[in-house]
């Protein structure tokens, strides 16, 4: 009887030892998704750091003719078979194409539409996978059974047509897998706005994905009003769309926390305001459009060049404002990040993903989230 004591005694420790390692090894487990693009080219993979990611999602296929289509092969090809080298440096690291995007997602809901037609996006995306000894494939359509660019096709049936075109990528996936003896991956990224979730059947869709990425990112102005492009939280001086929001409705949407990826922007958005204009936050909006990526920005516009650095501390986001020339840029910084990775943490989300590399190619914002993930 006075053994059983003791070990029920030391027992609840050995339960409190095991949960802390637990959830130590479940937020080393943390990914860090970084895009890359190849749009422009090559891609001098020497500017990328291995060590400090999970994974890359190489952007992008094309879809042309139902199928997934390399459409640059003269330098895809040498991209693709060069970031799958960086595995040297981190074998665990995982190279995923991404098909799609904002200006490749014309065709999706053709490719989606009927059972052979997507067989043959599936089999051709798998393909791509096979040939290149990739990790995975990464699904960005701008968006099921909503405009995105225009020209876009776009349909009703995109709804449960986005479902069953997943359903058959992580068939040709599990064949993969079979053949390769290793783990094939399946991950989307989603707008980060309620009227993607209403096109889509996120709960169903989750069942054959590892993780969704959310673009929690180009959050636009609403009302004629100057935001936040990238917020985790809504500003006092606003209420409009946040990181938060975002997580919160896709998990009521039936996606688990743990697949869902925090979207990092590493880029900013620039917009004029009005002449009227006094701060920048809230003020009118005359025009908008892309700012610079955050090396240019840290290095060469904070605090310099007529712009001053705020934090809205209540959105947990940074901005700068020029009171002159009256623009006005909103980024992710070392600060913001690492709010979006306490939020991930807490939340017990899949981890975070950045758009994208070569926005920051010092590797400020990288080098914050290793430090705050890791």
């Amino acid at each position: 009887m006075k053994r059983n004591l003791k070990f029920l005694a030391v027992f609840p420790v050995f339960i409190i030892a095991f949960l802390i390692m637990a959830a130590s090894k479940n937020e080393s487990e943390k990914v860090i998704i970084g895009y890359v693009g190849g749009y422009r080219g090559l891609v001098d993979v020497s500017l990328i750091a291995p060590k400090k990611l999970t994974h890359i999602n190489y952007a992008f296929i094309n879809v042309k003719d139902n199928r997934a289509f390399i459409n640059r092969p003269a330098t895809d090809t040498v991209n693709l078979r060069n970031l799958v080298a960086l595995k040297a440096q981190n074998p665990k690291l995982k190279i995923l194409i991404s098909i799609g995007g904002w200006a490749w997602s014309e065709n999706f809901s053709d490719a989606a539409l009927t059972d052979t037609a997507r067989a043959a996006f599936a089999t051709s995306a798998v393909d791509i996978a096979r040939k290149f000894k990739l990790d995975g494939v990464d699904v960005d359509w701008e968006y099921p059974g909503i405009p995105g660019e225009q020209g876009n096709v776009y349909r009703p049936e995109d709804k449960k047509n986005f479902t069953l075109m997943m359903a058959s990528l992580r068939d040709e996936l599990n064949k993969l897998e079979s053949e390769t003896g290793s783990k094939k991956l399946l991950t989307i990224a989603v707008g980060g706005f309620n009227n993607y979730i209403n096109h889509t059947e996120m709960d169903k869709v989750q069942r054959y994905l590892d993780f969704v990425n959310l673009m929690t990112y180009d959050f636009y102005p609403g009302n004629g009003v100057a935001v936040h492009h990238t917020n985790l939280y809504d500003s006092d001086q606003y209420k409009g769309n946040s990181g938060d929001a975002v997580f919160k409705a896709f998990v009521k949407a039936g996606v688990p926390a743990n697949k869902l990826v925090m979207g990092i922007a590493f880029y900013g958005r620039m917009i004029k305001l009005k002449d009227a204009a006094h701060n920048g936050i809230a003020d009118s909006v005359q025009s908008q459009g892309y700012g610079k990526g955050y090396t240019f920005i840290r290095d060469s516009l904070i605090n310099k060049k007529g712009f001053k650095h705020y934090v809205d501390k209540s959105a947990k986001a940074s901005y700068i404002f020029n009171n002159e020339t009256k623009e006005f840029m909103t980024f992710d910084d070392e600060k913001s990040v690492t709010e979006k990775c306490k939020y991930v943490k807490k939340n017990q989300m899949g981890g975070v993903m950045y758009w994208e590399n070569d926005s920051d190619l010092k590797g400020y914002l990288l080098n914050q989230i290793n430090k705050d993930i890791r």
